[in-house]
């Protein structure tokens, strides 16, 4: 009896580590003893433990900063941090230094900080302890967007390379906007739901490369539309699309969701909706970071 409670002791002890912490699916369950067994039960037949050691490679690949996983996600947040300030940093010195045109350095900060800060997601713990950290990178921000929108901290040089005509109330729209879905999208659906990857994808690669390619190709207007151009549209479409279905296996090889053509479907008619939607004369009115954020979140609720 007192060799069982020690082993349903241990049990309990790592389901809870399991559950909590670990970037695997949780274990499987065994209706002979009515208890969760880990992946390395002896019960596994042989297809489970094939399955059990592709989880195993891949959450090898998941870097864990300290052993603590309170401790690894606050080291994960101050990294991630790091890194976001370090691009905004690049895009601030190309505004001032006049590398780029104004206009085409806002959209190269609106493509990469989104898809640059998915990209630490694996750093942080799987619970709603990891997310919610992950999410303090961006929430940050939001209250700088608010600070610079109102006047209230000067910085003309990341005005400057975040708004359309150098205003700073410009801030308080599209900016902020873009802060608070990928906020919402950390905390809320986080790196195990596809709505979080096709939000965040159709906003900064879609949205961003329609642009750019809008003002280069974009000679044909659409209809109804003449803000919007076609070629424009059709990048936004493609990009969104790529970006999604490349997240999905990037975040699929740590084990945090299974790829499937399903899934692949389910990109491709969130990023076609959102397209629609920010080639509608109600997203130059409104702002198409907002419309598109509310499309693929809406939809993605839908179809995945």
């Amino acid at each position: 009896m007192a060799t069982t409670a020690k082993l349903l002791r241990s049990s309990c002890s790592y389901y809870h580590w399991f559950y909590n912490y670990s970037p695997l699916p949780l274990p499987l369950h065994s209706p002979q003893t009515n208890l969760v067994l880990p992946y390395t039960s002896t019960r596994l037949d042989k297809a489970q433990r094939s399955n059990h050691s592709r989880y195993l490679r891949s959450a090898v690949r998941a870097t864990m900063l300290h052993q603590n996983p309170i401790v690894s996600d606050l080291c994960a947040t101050g990294l991630s941090g790091a890194i976001a300030l370090s691009v905004l940093r690049l895009w601030k010195e190309t505004a001032i230094r006049g590398i780029f045109d104004q206009k085409l350095n806002r959209k190269l900060v609106h493509i990469s900080i989104g898809l640059v800060f998915m990209l630490c997601w694996p750093l942080f713990s799987s619970g709603h302890q990891g997310a919610i950290l992950a999410a303090l990178t961006p929430g940050v921000n939001i209250f700088r967007m608010l600070l610079l929108g109102l006047g209230i901290w000067k910085d003309e040089a990341t005005v400057k390379s975040m708004s359309r005509f150098g205003d700073h109330r410009e801030l308080l729209k599209g900016p902020l906007y873009y802060a608070l879905t990928i906020t919402l999208a950390c905390a809320i659906y986080w790196r195990t739901s596809p709505i979080a990857i096709a939000a965040i994808c159709n906003l900064c690669a879609g949205d961003g490369i329609a642009d750019i390619v809008g003002r280069r190709f974009g000679r044909q207007k659409i209809p109804y539309n003449r803000d919007k151009s076609i070629a424009g549209s059709i990048a936004m479409a493609l990009a969104g699309f790529i970006a999604s279905v490349m997240f999905m296996y990037y975040f699929a090889s740590f084990g945090y969701l299974r790829k499937s053509y399903e899934m692949i479907l389910g990109f491709l008619v969130v990023s076609l909706a959102s397209t629609l939607v920010e080639s509608l004369p109600i997203s130059t009115e409104l702002d198409d970071n907002l419309t598109v954020t509310v499309t693929s979140i809406l939809l993605g609720t839908l179809v995945f």
